[in-house]
């Protein structure tokens, strides 16, 4: 039991690492890494269950429970909406068993935009084992696009480090 708080524990503490890692006026590449207790299914499964995660603050309604994301090629990011909806990215690859899951993901303001943005997370194992390294990287290209990169990292941030914090819980047996 020690041993199972204590990993929790070093897991908890490890910090996010997340930053821009370029930019220009036409386009930026964030990247954010999270060491996490959960295992590799588990993972997937908790993607997938983007209302439980994902914040309400940043839908269209207001509410996560309206956010809905099929794990499968052409799968829909989805959100309800009364008497419509927003598709807000659609899967491009779903691929469990090599620990991927990519999306054309142009989020909120870069729908107005002419812009291409990917989203693509994996979970590897991370040195020394017993965790795994979820990383995010989301790369947006199009005229005009890099004065979002700021606005989008904040959200992208607060996003990631919901779905990390849960998986850490799962994966330290407080969540299921």
């Amino acid at each position: 039991m020690r041993t199972v708080i204590f990993a929790a524990a070093v897991l908890l503490a490890t910090p996010a690492a997340a930053e821009v890692q370029s930019r220009s006026d036409n386009g930026f590449t964030l990247s954010f890494t999270q060491r996490v207790a959960a295992g590799p299914d588990a993972i997937y499964d908790r993607i997938g269950r983007i209302s439980q995660w994902w914040s309400a603050e940043h839908s269209y309604s207001g509410q996560a429970s309206a956010l809905s994301l099929e794990l499968k090629p052409g799968g829909c990011w989805c959100e309800v909406l009364p008497g419509g909806g927003v598709k807000h990215a659609e899967v491009l690859l779903a691929w469990p068993e090599r620990r991927m899951l990519r999306l054309d993901a142009p989020f909120g303001p870069l729908q107005d935009t002419a812009s291409f943005a990917q989203l693509t997370m994996t979970w590897r194992e991370a040195e020394g084992g017993g965790a795994r390294n979820l990383v995010w990287t989301y790369k947006v290209e199009g005229t005009g696009t890099g004065r979002f990169a700021d606005a989008v990292h904040g959200v992208m941030e607060t996003q990631f480090k919901r779905l990390a914090g849960q998986l850490n819980a799962a994966g330290s047996g407080g969540m299921q």
